[in-house]
């Protein structure tokens, strides 16, 4: 009996020194510097979201917290990285509805899982793109875009940030809907796509209001549209594209804060936590706004469903419309 007592008091204190692993992790962390990875190039919203979270969790924890840009194949070489890191969430990841949801629909092969590689940790925003236009085009409505291109089927180009990207469905889901041929020029990142519209080298380009509307208020490029099913409190004068005539369109772009799977659930919160009080301060719902960017919350569960839910809604979509990376 003392033998066996002896046994299940070790097995006691082993499972008392186990779970309290999990809360001692959380009391330390971060224990170094917090990288998170942005699989996109500087200038774009996925880029400003991770850059003003890096800036606030940096004062707050008193450890640095740097962006690293990771861009390339539509977010898939950062996102897949950040799939790979060491699961203790000094890694952490910008993902978005293209890299979480959308390429699992786009690519037969993906080097990573967004479900089960992951930890969903917190949705941080959604930031509708705006179908714009260089001026020179000659079009100032949907209608005027739509009847152009039905007249020269094949001869009109749009620009993206990249195969997969939201930027890319969103123009690939207007000429579904709008049933116009229009042909895709893919880019390694908004900003140089954004470029060669604004140059002309490609008259039309779906791209986020972050990185388009100051191009816009200098008159260097026209918006159409705006892919959310409401209109921006930032740009109300622009209309949906459903109001501006194509019927059953929504885009919505989300981005979020993802760490690698098996990360402890106590650092998940924390960082979880941590993202709450950020989008809560009244100078950052300040900046959201001025990136024409809308604060999202849900807990780590709620966010990991709608991960979920979005891979089977943009796997079905991008296989009904026939959409399929480049």
């Amino acid at each position: 009996m003392t033998r066996i007592a002896r046994i299940l008091r070790l097995a006691l204190l082993a499972a008392f020194t186990l779970g309290a692993v999990p809360a001692s992790q959380a009391q330390t962390y971060p224990a170094r510097a917090v990288k998170i990875i942005v699989p996109f190039p500087p200038g774009g919203a996925i880029d400003a979201l991770g850059r003003l979270l890096a800036q606030k969790m940096s004062e707050s924890w008193g450890q640095p917290v740097v962006v690293e840009n990771r861009p390339g194949a539509g977010g898939i070489i950062g996102t897949d990285a950040g799939a790979k890191a060491p699961a203790d969430g000094h890694t952490l990841t910008m993902g978005a509805v293209s890299t979480h949801a959308i390429n699992v629909g786009l690519y037969k092969k993906l080097p990573y899982d967004p479900v089960k590689d992951f930890a969903a940790v917190a949705p941080v925003a959604i930031v509708p793109n705006l179908l714009v236009v260089n001026p020179s085009l000659g079009v100032s409505t949907i209608a005027e875009l739509i009847a152009l291109a039905r007249s020269k089927p094949g001869q009109l180009s749009y620009a993206s940030a990249g195969a997969g990207t939201t930027l890319h469905i969103s123009c690939e889901l207007f000429k579904s809907l709008a049933k116009v041929d229009i042909v895709h020029v893919p880019y390694k990142g908004s900003a140089p796509a954004i470029s060669d519209v604004m140059g002309g080298q490609v008259p039309i380009m779906c791209d986020s209001i972050t990185s388009s509307q100051p191009h816009i208020k200098a008159g260097k490029l026209k918006v159409l549209a705006i892919t959310s099913v409401t209109r921006s409190s930032t740009m109300p004068q622009v209309p949906t594209m459903v109001e501006a005539g194509v019927a059953g369109y929504e885009m919505n772009p989300w981005f979020g804060l993802f760490a690698p799977a098996g990360t402890p659930a106590a650092v998940v919160a924390r960082v979880h936590g941590e993202v709450a009080r950020i989008l809560a301060l009244p100078d950052v719902r300040e900046r959201l706004s001025a990136i024409g960017a809308e604060p999202m919350s849900a807990t780590p569960d709620q966010f990991s469903a709608m991960v979920r839910a979005d891979v089977e809604k943009w796997g079905r979509l991008v296989r009904a419309a026939g959409i399929s990376a480049d």
